[in-house]
Parts: C-alpha cells; sequence; structure tokens
C-alpha cells in the first residue's frame, strides 16, 4: 500500500511547491512508483514538472466532483516512475462547490484509495490556505511534511495549521501523522536563518529533517523549464538537499 503524504503549508511562498514536485521526483529517482498530487488550483506543480495545465481537458477538478475517475486524468511524466494528477484552473471553484457535497471532507481519500496500490508514494502538494482543499488532503494523508521559510514570521501560521491538523485528527482522521517540518530558503550567510532553525528545533524536538533546502537560483528556474531540480542541474546545492530529504524520508518507512 503507498504511502500518501501532504505537503502543506497555508502560507504561500514557503517552498512548498518546490518541495513537493523535488520530493516526488527525487523518491521516483529511487525506483519508487509515485503519484504527484496537485491540489493547489495555481497549477505550479503540474506546470513544475512539464505538463502544460492549460491543455488539458481535464484534471484532479473532475474527478473530486464525480465527474472524471481519477486514473484517466492522471498524466505519466518525461520522468520514469513519476505521475501526476493534475490541477487545471477550474479547481479555484472546487472548495465552493464541494461544500454541498456528499463526504465533502473525504472526496479526495475515497479517490486515492482506489489507486493506492498502484504507488509506493502519493506527494500531495496543498493550496496555501486552510479551506476544504486542505482538509480533503489531510483527511486523504497518513502523514504531513511541512515546509517552513526560516525567515523571521516562520513560527506564525505554524500554529495555526498544527491546530488545523488536530481538528482533523479529532474529528475525521485520527492517525493522522505529522512527519516533520523542512527548512526551506536557507542562507548560512544569515544569522537570521540560523536563530529561526534553532527555534523550530525547541518547538518541534525530533520533528525537523537533517536536510535543509538552501536558498537557491537553480530551484527558482528549474519549474520555467518544466523540469525537477533533478532534471534541471543534479549538482546543485538544491538538488544535493532534496536528495537527502527523499533518503530520510524512505529511511522513516524503514524504521516503522
Amino acid at each position: 500500500m503507498g504511502k500518501i503524504i501532504s505537503v502543506v503549508n497555508q502560507k504561500g511562498g514557503v517552498g512548498k511547491t518546490t518541495t513537493s514536485v523535488n520530493l516526488a521526483a527525487y523518491l521516483a529517482a529511487d525506483g519508487r512508483e509515485v503519484l504527484l498530487v496537485d491540489l493547489d488550483p495555481q497549477a505550479n506543480a503540474t506546470s513544475g514538472i512539464g505538463i502544460e495545465h492549460q491543455k488539458l481537458e481535464a484534471g484532479i477538478y473532475e474527478a473530486l466532483l464525480g465527474q472524471k475517475p481519477l486514473f484517466s486524468v492522471v498524466k505519466r511524466t518525461v520522468q520514469p516512475h513519476l505521475s501526476v494528477a493534475p490541477a487545471t484552473v477550474s479547481l479555484a471553484g472546487a472548495g465552493i462547490e464541494m461544500v454541498s457535497l456528499e463526504n465533502r471532507e473525504f472526496r479526495l481519500a475515497l479517490m486515492l484509495e482506489e489507486v493506492r496500490a498502484d504507488y509506493d508514494y502519493i506527494i500531495i502538494d496543498g493550496p496555501p490556505s486552510l479551506g476544504l482543499l486542505t482538509v480533503n488532503s489531510l483527511v486523504a494523508s497518513d502523514s504531513v511534511l511541512i515546509p517552513i521559510q526560516s525567515e523571521y514570521y516562520a513560527l506564525e501560521g505554524l500554529g495555526q495549521l498544527l491546530e488545523t491538523v488536530q481538528l482533523v485528527r479529532d474529528n475525521l482522521k485520527p492517525s493522522l501523522e505529522i512527519m516533520g517540518a523542512v527548512v526551506t530558503m536557507f542562507d548560512r550567510r544569515n544569522k537570521l536563518s540560523g536563530a529561526v532553525l534553532e527555534e523550530l528545533k525547541k518547538f518541534f524536538p525530533g520533528k525537523i529533517f537533517d536536510s535543509i533546502i538552501p536558498r537557491s537560483v537553480k530551484l527558482a528556474e528549474a519549474p520555467s523549464y518544466g523540469r525537477s531540480i533533478l532534471h534541471y542541474d543534479p549538482k546543485s546545492s538544491g538538488a544535493k538537499a532534496y536528495l537527502g530529504l527523499a533518503k530520510e524520508v524512505i529511511a522513516l518507512e524503514a524504521i516503522k
């Protein structure tokens, strides 16, 4: 059975999609069958992995609303072992349209159960909000991975996210775990980055990944070419960091 991981942070610009895409790419490079689920209406994970979402006739939105089976909208990427359930512009209205649906918090979970056996990992790139799509993402997942930017306001909003996770645990998915937090956009020359990292370690003891994602021009450039960092610049510092993160995620599974 595949492991389902939600990459979630309601704060935008923290490296959430970068983490989703590159973690998925490195897990696939390890020979694991991986499905990347783009649940963000901006569709950045879809375009960042090389799929032109503007040209798609259907995506995850149609599957969530029950108009298409999930397997029919999944696309293979150019990378072996890596597929994507793409987002399209239509997804922007899904949060509102799903409100009146039966089992509205469980739509994604029920869909992913149908394909779960086909994958070793399902990585969900959640939207930058705490609405119904994020709740669906959490309910569908075994665990949550939180990207946190190493900046002054990093801990602000984290409490709100953790409250949402706890609400989902209490009411919808008792088995949901926090896998951990990964520090992104880290600048070793900046004292503040180091101070924020220490604060996070106190806040999340034992839950901060050793792999730290640096602030990197290459990481920022790769999506505009429709590539993960693995295929854009595999020798860059960002590539090494995401390779390390993928190894840590795999190792966590081995411990269980």
